[in-house]
């Protein structure tokens, strides 16, 4: 070939490629907002016919490269009426088309992240799932989140320790089988393992998520019995101020003998504050609370302060870029209740002392996001600090790092992929209660959501999670496989389905694993409370668990009142399932018989593997709002029948509870809840009722003399009278007392005086009843409330 000719191939080569490369693609870009508020949305979906796709970022804006001539549009965002438009475009053109969303406007499509870290319909998530809105937590005045929580179906929180349909009894602070996350990151402490209540931030609440049945797959240690996420707000593009003061009293108990004070009652008040607003490139969110409570119990205050905030940066020369830090931070310091003196002197603790404490609490939360076309990139990491100090010198220093890379893609075909991987990191130093520990944990997980015929919608993930603490090593296997050889991770799966029978019909099934490495204290602690020591399990093995479930969820339309009802039947299984025991516990090494003096320096508490547990029910919850007539009309309820037992019970081996009894201890088997909320006019009034039976069984200890094993009917000798032969005075004589079924009423009235300004008046506990969380655990008498809230 002649020089010529290569050179006239090389010409003809550079001037198609520049003739190629000169012709670029048409493009369209454009901001997506709510047709209503005129706030940005971010995530929204944007995807033509030609299997081209896109998300909008944190600032709402899209840009997609589409073919020359017409173009089919589809902007689609969970909780929104889908948008479809045809554009036609021409060579190198570049369009702008601004969107404006609908409201789908119906409980059904009500937006939630939790049950598969992606925003997804509560009508298409494959497990049951609970939404609690900002509005019912400022109705009912809660101080804590536990107590809002309380009215959740199937969920009870007893003296701090959550449990959701029976997966747990009691505890007293060590360990939690339900996983506690804020925007979607652990917030359990790196000691206990415990949920603080009282430091979660109320008045910077989007809304409160709860997955029912073990997450562990998605969310690691501590989900074997459920999530409960609690997403806090961001900025909106206009300005939110909110200011909410209340004051209250509680009135003298029915049983006038448990009245200490004198005057007329015990007060309660408190302030909460929070702003919103948008400033530049700047999403900013700040929020604070006083609280102070002079309890009911003799000698058990609190007073609390905290602070919280959230800053988001958009850059705008790095579309789809954004970083952030979240805080919140809190002193709290009171006293702390844990047995009455007597029945007859229930607020009265036990020796008329208390523990006296003051604590800090304080995290930080820098982030990264990145939006690039239909593929997010989060760093998420999470500094959470435990100070506890008391005059008991049972103080302990407690510090947990978390880190999590997570990657998300959304197809053009339906289908979510998921992905990530965690680090965390426990330093615990307490020398008086566990000793100096160190704790690990890494994990990595993948989940896939996929849609077809627009009908069904299928979920599976799988999670390895490591656990080092101490010497104490996860020892992993396959579910299915134990005796099969050991892993050096434990793996833990999911799978579910739901399936849209029609309109306002979804059928849904699930099973998952569950998987809880014990905790510092569960394994190491080492103290006291009050006349009760609570002692060490190093030998204390990871419990495991299996879910199921199959559900209804179908929707229904009354006037314009638009709700749901959702029927499940679940069933769960546990393995070395982890109790908090009381009994007398003498050291192994001691080979005498028992005396009297072991008998009393030796009743304890200790966390234990009691075996095989199984609880299977089913629950049936009704939910909605909307209008009837002229009155707005809200309703969340739900009934919940379970049976958690221990299917290997044996009466004569079995002896840590109750004689013949089979159900695990500090559980119901049937709750009940119910709100509803009716305005009219500005006006409203509202009503809330909390059903439990009774309690089926507790640690024997409580209502036997601990000098049992001495008595000997053959000759007339019986210490059951001894004096201090029983941890709680009066508990056995007024048994009945304890274990009955309770229904605790709730009622509110309030008035929008202006569109800024609301008062309410709450009364807790109408009917003012007596009744025990645990046993020596006598709660509040009726409280009254009065509250102003002002949006500004």
């Amino acid at each position: 070939m002649s020089k010529f000719t290569c050179k006239i191939i090389v010409c003809l080569a550079v001037f198609y490629s520049n003739f190629i490369f000169s012709q670029t693609s048409p493009k369209i870009n454009g901001y997506v907002v709510d047709a209503t508020s005129k706030d940005t949305l971010i995530g929204v979906v944007v995807n033509s016919g030609n299997n081209k796709s896109t998300t909008t970022n944190s600032n709402g804006f899209y840009e997609l490269t589409l073919n020359t001539g017409n173009n089919t549009l589809f902007f689609n965002l969970t909780g929104y009426k889908t948008f479809s438009t045809t554009v036609t475009l021409s060579e190198n053109e570049i369009k702008t088309l601004n969107v404006d969303l609908n409201d789908a406007n119906t409980a059904l499509d009500e937006v939630v992240v939790s049950a598969g870290k992606y925003e997804q319909k509560l009508s298409e998530v494959t497990v049951s799932m609970d939404i609690i809105k900002p509005s019912l937590i400022e109705n009912k005045n809660a101080t804590n989140v536990d107590a809002i929580i309380n009215q959740v179906p199937g969920v009870t929180v007893a003296d701090g320790q959550a449990s959701i349909r029976g997966g747990s009894g009691f505890s007293y602070g060590a360990g939690s089988r339900v996983l506690m996350l804020v925007d979607e990151m652990p917030m359990i402490s790196a000691d206990a393992g415990d949920i603080k209540w009282n430091y979660l931030p109320l008045e910077n609440i989007e809304q409160i998520e709860v997955i029912k049945g073990a997450s562990s797959a998605l969310f690691g240690s501590s989900a074997l019995n459920g999530v409960i996420n609690l997403r806090t707000q961001y900025a909106k593009d206009k300005p939110i101020t909110k200011f909410v003061s209340y004051y209250g009293s509680y009135d003298a108990p029915r049983k006038g003998v448990y009245k200490w004070w004198k005057g007329s009652s015990q007060q309660q008040s408190g302030n909460n504050f929070s702003h919103a607003q948008k400033v530049g490139n700047f999403d900013l969110v700040f929020g604070g609370h006083k609280f102070d409570d002079d309890g009911f119990r003799f000698l058990e205050t609190e007073n609390r302060k905290r602070f919280n905030a959230n800053v988001r940066y958009n850059l705008k020369k790095v579309p789809g870029l954004s970083f952030g830090v979240n805080t919140n931070m809190m002193n709290t310091r009171g006293g702390l209740f844990f047995l009455w003196q007597n029945f007859d002197s229930a607020y009265i603790p036990s020796g008329y002392a208390i523990q006296q404490y003051n604590n800090n609490r304080f995290n930080i939360d820098p982030y990264v996001t990145y939006f690039k076309g239909s593929n997010k990139f989060s760093l998420r990491n999470r500094y959470f600090k435990t100070q506890n100090r008391n005059d008991k010198n049972q103080g302990s220093y407690a510090e947990l790092y978390y880190s999590e890379f997570q990657y998300q893609k959304r197809f053009a075909n339906g289908m979510n992929l998921t992905s990530g991987a965690v680090y965390m990191e426990q330093t615990i130093l307490g020398e008086e209660i566990y000793g100096n520990k160190r704790g690990q944990n890494t994990a990595g997980y993948v989940q896939i959501d996929k849609k077809f015929f627009n009908k069904l919608t299928i979920s599976g993930g799988i999670r390895g999670e490591y656990y080092k603490l101490d010497t104490a090593k996860t020892n992993g296997y396959l579910f299915l496989m134990r005796s099969k050889g050991k892993m050096p991770f434990q793996p833990v799966a999911r799978i579910g389905a739901n399936y849209q029978a029609a309109e306002f019909t979804y059928i849904r099934a699930s099973f998952g694993q569950g998987y809880r490495f014990p905790t510092v204290a569960e394994k190491f602690v080492n103290t006291s409370v009050g006349a009760l020591s609570i002692l060490p399990n190093t030998g204390l093995q990871p419990e495991v668990a299996t879910s199921t479930e199959i559900g209804l969820k179908q929707g229904f339309k009354i006037l314009n009142f638009k709700g749901f009802i959702d029927v499940a039947g679940f069933y769960t299984k546990y393995k070395n399932m982890i109790e908090f025991v009381f009994d007398i516990y003498r050291p192994a090494t001691a080979t005498q018989p028992i005396t009297f003096l072991d008998a009393t320096k030796y009743a304890a508490f200790k966390s234990q593997n009691v075996g095989e547990a199984i609880i299977y029910g089913a629950e049936i919850s009704v939910s909605g709002t909307g209008k009837i007539g002229p009155i707005n009309t809200t309703v969340f309820s739900g009934v919940t029948l379970m049976e958690p037992i221990n299917p290997n019970y044996n009466n004569n081996k079995d002896t840590l509870g109750l004689k013949d009894n089979k159900y695990l201890k500090y559980r119901q088997r049937v709750l009940a809840k119910y709100d509803i909320q009716l305005e009219y006019k500005g006006f409203y009034i509202g009503y809330s009722l909390r059903y439990q039976s009774k309690t089926e069984n507790i640690d024997r200890r409580f209502v036997i003399s601990i000098f049992n094993e001495f008595n000997d009917p053959s000759i007339g000798v019986n210490f059951d009278d001894a004096p201090n032969s029983y941890i709680l005075p009066g508990l056995k004589e007024n048994f009945g007392a304890f274990q009955k079924s309770v229904v605790i009423s709730d009622a509110r009235i309030g008035c929008n005086i202006t569109k800024q300004v609301k008062l309410s008046f709450i009364v807790n506990n109408i009917e003012n009843i007596s009744y025990q969380a645990r046993p020596g655990d006598m709660r509040a008498p009726t409280q009254y409330v009065g509250q102003l809230v002002l949006n500004l």
